[in-house]
């Protein structure tokens, strides 16, 4: 059995990845990511089969004053993590976004298109892909969009807690991505760092969201639906919900390379929905 590594103890994928066996977890307390140099002392102590970080400066507005330390989590980082890698011979996944990407259009994003961030966020971000693609060891950056899940901080839990006030709620419907559960992105990340760790042939950037893609109004109503709450949503555009980030109105993420490559397909967001709202209760 492969021992993995994870970074992130406390996020979305992080805890999703603790449900299986062979993983250790990290949280901050035994590397902080704003230190690069613990990362590295972490992974030269474990010295495990495989790296997965799953840890970010996830704050995308708060990015926005923050971006010295975004780029130091988000980038420099990881790149130490690749580095050391690279010189132990063992593969890292690293978990990325699609705000790498210019986010307009409507065409599905290509892993092969050029990154264009439109904010600090995805600018610390790119820096993190860079850095691992330069450290030339096995590696996998999975980009990914919309995450949800259980626990943390995530839309479906922000639309749930709303409705305990209100029976009307505006939701942003000019925005287009595939939601993603957290679980679906584990499950992947365990997927890909098996077959890296036979065959680092296949290093490279891959996209995987959750399908179809929809508006965040869209999903607003799917997560109203689902969990029997009669809440009227109210679609509005991007430009009457300002935030101090540009938000990409098109998140959605062409997966086909990832589907050859590693022969994961793109999870249906509605059945990760469902395992959510079951989760936490809402159904039965």
């Amino acid at each position: 059995m492969t021992d993995i590594l994870v970074f992130g103890y406390g996020g979305q994928v992080a805890t999703e990845l603790r449900r299986f066996s062979g993983i250790t977890a990290l949280g901050r307390g035994d590397a902080d990511l704003s230190d690069p140099a613990t990362c590295v002392a972490a992974i030269e102590a474990h010295r495990p089969d495989a790296v997965i970080n799953a840890a970010a400066f996830t704050a995308v507005d708060a990015a926005e004053k923050e971006e010295p330390l975004a780029n130091v989590v988000n980038g420099e980082s990881p790149a130490a993590m690749a580095q050391v890698c690279a010189s132990m011979n063992i593969p890292l996944v690293h978990i990325s976004t699609d705000y790498v990407l210019a986010g307009s259009g409507t065409r599905p994003w290509s892993p092969e298109d050029p990154p264009a961030p439109q904010n600090a966020y995805g600018r610390s971000k790119l820096a993190g892909e860079l850095g691992v693609r330069a450290a030339g060891g096995a590696h996998a950056i999975l980009r990914t969009s919309w995450v949800f899940s259980a626990h943390g901080g995530n839309f479906v839990e922000t639309m749930l807690r709303v409705a305990q006030n209100r029976d009307e709620i505006s939701v942003v419907n000019d925005q287009q991505g595939g939601p993603t559960a957290a679980r679906d992105i584990a499950a992947a990340c365990l997927i890909v760092i098996e077959q890296l760790v036979k065959d680092s042939s296949k290093s490279g950037t891959y996209h995987f969201s959750g399908w179809p893609d929809v508006s965040w109004y869209d999903f607003a109503v799917a997560i109203f639906a689902q969990a029997s709450l009669d809440i009227r949503v109210q679609g509005i555009p991007t430009r009457d919900y300002p935030t101090p980030a540009t938000r990409p109105t098109n998140s959605r993420m062409d997966c086909q390379k990832t589907e050859e490559v590693f022969a994961i397909p793109r999870p249906a967001w509605r059945a990760g929905l469902a395992e959510t709202l079951t989760e936490l209760g809402v159904i039965t």
